[in-house]
């Protein structure tokens, strides 16, 4: 029997639940399975008749897979939501979540690499059989992509000088652990914000290795297909990159640019944006320090 695998308290766990105006006998997905606290509480306000179909693309998540016959857990990446419900047989459902970026457990276990509190191999995945590591990025991408990515991803005005400092450090030895990358760029970690700017390099590397921001399009994309009229979908995202482009896609069912207008000016959009942004209490963020960077926003489709 697997051990369960440790994972802390799921983030705005109640309001994104509800967001999904939960229909007792639908059908649910919970694209971010982690520790599955999301998914007991959608079956927790299910009848017998109810569904629920979870994603994890992370093999620990397995370890928490609910005994429950009204819950599949999908071993996939969420970009390929559509083919895999359909593998199950389901075309259309009542409603969606996602709880976006990296979960608390994979957070804790060191030798992952995405904490800046231990020192690790340069790994990064979410996916521990995928290809692509941080390892890779750091050490053979061209400086001038490793540039766009600290710019872009993480969002760093000094990216230029950081791709260029990796680079030639990289040419005397490759750079194999966490504690070599924060060595190589102390100058760029200043005492009283160290820890923030290298959350925004790690931020930029992982996302570059897991392909964030183009599987949140995807997902987004296909769930306007999979979703009912009236279906929900609710995200909670952790940075502004992520809650940017969520918050247009809720507005005008797209990424950049705006809807095509018809002869009178008018234009249809997707989807109906369900209340304000919502983000968590104090008393959530005392107990759940993940929780403060988060930001949760519903919509229903037309």
């Amino acid at each position: 029997m697997k051990m369960e695998m440790e994972y802390h308290n799921p983030v705005l766990l109640h309001e994104s639940v509800s967001g999904l105006n939960i229909n007792p006998d639908g059908v649910y997905v919970d694209v971010t399975f982690g520790g599955g606290g999301h998914s007991k509480e959608i079956l927790s306000r299910l009848s017998e008749k109810g569904r629920l179909y979870a994603f994890d693309q992370d093999q620990d998540a397995a370890a928490n897979a609910l005994s429950d016959e009204r819950f599949v857990l999908i071993p996939e990446n969420f970009r390929y939501i559509k083919r895999f419900l359909r593998f199950n047989g389901v075309r259309q459902v009542d409603g969606i979540l996602a709880d976006l970026g990296v979960s608390s457990h994979q957070f804790d276990v060191p030798e992952r690499g995405f904490s800046t509190r231990f020192d690790a191999g340069l790994d990064m995945r979410m996916n521990q059989n995928a290809v692509l590591n941080a390892y890779t990025v750091i050490n053979e991408y061209e400086e001038g992509d490793l540039r766009k990515i600290f710019s872009e991803y993480g969002e760093l005005n000094n990216a230029g000088a950081i791709a260029n400092t990796i680079v030639l450090a990289r040419k005397e030895n490759p750079i194999r652990n966490t504690e070599q990358l924060k060595q190589i760029l102390s100058r760029f970690l200043p005492a009283h914000k160290s820890h923030k700017i290298l959350a925004q390099i790690y931020q930029a590397i992982r996302i570059e290795v897991n392909e964030e921001i183009q599987v949140l399009k995807e997902f987004l994309e296909q769930s306007l297909e999979i979703l009912k009229p009236g279906g929900r979908l609710s995200v909670i995202s952790y940075h502004s990159l992520e809650d940017r482009l969520v918050k247009r896609f809720f507005k005008n069912g797209l990424f950049e640019g705006e809807p095509e207008r018809d002869f009178f000016g008018r234009f249809t959009v997707p989807l109906t944006p369900i209340g304000k942004l919502i983000v968590p209490a104090d008393q959530e963020i005392k107990v759940n320090n993940r929780a403060r960077s988060a930001k949760l926003r519903i919509a229903e489709k037309k």
